[in-house]
């Protein structure tokens, strides 16, 4: 039982704050994103959620075996603040509508990831794996941000 404690909690951790910038998200989807000017590689709707479910629990089984496997710290706290800037990007992105902040955001969280992959790939090779999605989904954010933020900036510049 207290195994599946150690996988429970950070999935449902990882989850909440995945729900949690939804709802600040909730406003500017209806009144802001639809009016920006997007990528066509851009995903329908649909697509966020799903992804970001899957992926919100494969970060939280990575801690998990973290938790259960390893006790580092310093993959604790990497993993922590990694958390806290994905709960931010929402903020900055959606609910101050500020695209610069939110690619400041997801570029920090690129590196973060990536630190967080190579270094518990030392201590736990699935965990590692287990973040390679997340890794490769911002990416693919940091692109569709970075297309929003330029094609935001021309028409301010208009």
């Amino acid at each position: 039982m207290k195994g599946i404690v150690y996988y429970l909690l950070p999935i449902l951790l990882c989850l909440g704050v995945g729900f949690a910038g939804s709802l600040f998200q909730a406003r500017s989807m209806i009144e802001w994103y639809p009016l920006l000017d997007k990528s066509i590689l851009t995903p329908p709707g649909i697509a966020f959620p799903i992804a970001w479910s899957v992926i919100y629990i494969c970060m939280g089984i990575s801690l998990g075996r973290l938790i259960h496997h390893s006790r580092d710290r310093v993959l604790f706290w990497i993993w922590g603040i990694q958390l806290v800037l994905n709960f931010l990007w929402s903020l900055f992105f959606f609910t101050f509508r500020y695209p610069l902040l939110g690619l400041v955001d997801v570029l920090v969280l690129d590196v973060l990831v990536f630190v967080y992959i190579t270094s518990a790939y030392r201590r736990d090779k699935a965990a590692a794996w287990l973040f390679v999605p997340y890794f490769l989904w911002l990416l693919f954010a940091t692109y569709l941000n970075g297309y929003i933020y330029l094609s935001y900036e021309d028409k301010k510049a208009v």
